[in-house]
């Protein structure tokens, strides 16, 4: 580890503690904890209840009889383990969504699904998001954000999750889709109100919403999925040919698997990817230090991408339902339970990570779990990985004292963590 830079003001212990939260008073904290209904300010900051989660009550039991686990090697233990605990979410995702596109959607995507389904379509997938495949990109991905760049730099202020952040995924995967560009307005709406569904509570209108997000979506594929079977693209970097093609054991996805997925690889690259950058640039204001550390090229972009997606990861929770009576964390649950990967707190275990609230963008090792881990491990990842590096290192030569020119707006879910706004001029340093 390199020499620790000093700790911004607030900041955590090296083991994570937060005032309010330690001793009885944590404890009670712990014990009380309902992901259905969580503190006011919770979403602001999660990482308090997860320090008192990990301490007090690492495999925790939510008054729904669900369990939140928060421990890293708890969650690296669910992740290996596919047979036990399972990713298939019909049993969880029936009394939620009813018998709805949305309930058809998260039930067939590859990320909610167990093998063979799972196999079949992330075979497809990782044939179009080859290593050789996303080094091919990197040209158009570079032209594509120093085009950002350039039209940020005649404004001088600027959003840097609408501006930037969110259309660098959009346009790549709508490249991916072959989505023809003047019909990519609503991607990310649609995006967010379907994985806004996915929150532990919802409003009737957050179902409206995300259902008919599905069914827009649906109506747009048709007709790509159509051309694409008349004219098949290059199935070496078109992922939609490699979906319609793709075979494994003598089966290819049926129509609803190929819809399907079509919406979840959006979906996913678009989510990770728009706040891996946006909580990044944010977290460079937050620790100036750090910043300085990169532009001075004492660290590698890359180990900084890595702790970014550790610090504040993109995806904070994940979900798995036990198959068979099993332990974990020491705690005997039977078949058909439902538990919740504490992601973001397992990414801030000071088990695993020294002094895991500091943000340092030198460290090593870095096995987080953002990406989860075992067959299930994000087929998108190093897409990902590109993407931020491209836009963080071509941002900060461009823009090195940029700085908050207003309140940033968080986005309000506890799945999901980034910003919906992040607003900053992009001269020198305040």
């Amino acid at each position: 580890m390199t020499a620790m830079t000093a700790r911004p003001p607030g900041a955590r212990s090296a083991a994570g503690h937060a005032p309010g939260l330690d001793g009885d008073h944590g404890a009670a904290v712990a014990r009380a904890f309902d992901l259905k209904r969580l503190p006011a300010d919770f979403i602001d900051d999660p990482f308090p209840y997860y320090h008192a989660l990990r301490r007090h009550d690492p495999v925790h039991r939510m008054p729904d009889g669900a369990y939140l686990i928060t421990r890293y090697r708890d969650c690296e233990a669910v992740y290996k383990d596919a047979k036990t605990f399972s990713s298939d979410k019909r049993v969880e995702f029936a009394p939620k969504f009813g018998d709805s596109p949305l309930f058809e959607h998260h039930t067939t995507s590859l990320v909610f699904n167990d093998p063979p389904l799972h196999t079949h379509v992330r075979r497809a997938i990782i044939g179009a998001l080859s290593t050789r495949a996303i080094a091919g990109m990197e040209a158009g991905l570079v032209a594509l954000v120093d085009r950002l760049i350039a039209g940020m730099a005649e404004r001088g202020r600027v959003d840097l999750i609408e501006d930037f952040a969110s259309a660098i995924p959009i346009e790549i995967i709508g490249n991916l889709l072959g989505v023809p560009h003047q019909e990519r307005g609503p991607l990310r709406a649609w995006s967010l109100a379907i994985l806004g569904a996915l929150e532990p509570v919802l409003t009737e209108a957050q179902l409206a919403h995300g259902n008919a997000a599905v069914r827009d979506f649906l109506a747009l594929l048709d007709g790509l999925v159509a051309d694409r079977r008349r004219h098949p693209g290059d199935p070496t970097r078109d992922v939609l040919t490699c979906l319609i093609r793709g075979e494994h054991e003598g089966r290819r996805l049926t129509a609803t698997e190929l819809m399907q997925n079509c919406i979840f690889i959006l979906n996913a690259g678009h989510e990770t990817t728009t706040n891996l950058i946006g909580n990044m640039l944010h977290a460079l204001i937050t620790w100036p230090g750090e910043r300085r550390r990169l532009l001075d090229g004492s660290v590698s972009i890359r180990t900084a991408i890595e702790e970014a997606l550790r610090f504040e990861s993109s995806n904070q929770l994940g979900n798995r339902i036990v198959t068979a009576d099993t332990v974990l964390g020491g705690m005997a649950m039977p078949g058909g339970t439902l538990i919740t990967i504490g992601i973001g707190a397992a990414n801030r275990d000071p088990e695993q990570f020294p002094d895991p609230d500091r943000f340092d963008v030198a460290r090593e090792p870095n096995r987080h779990l953002a990406f989860g881990s075992g067959i299930h491990q994000c087929a998108g990842m190093n897409l990902a990985r590109l993407e931020g590096r491209v836009a963080i290192e071509r941002f900060l030569q461009r823009f090195p004292d940029y700085a908050p020119d207003d309140e940033p707006v968080r986005s309000r879910r506890a799945r999901f963590r980034g910003f919906v706004s992040l607003p900053v001029s992009l001269g020198a340093l305040a």
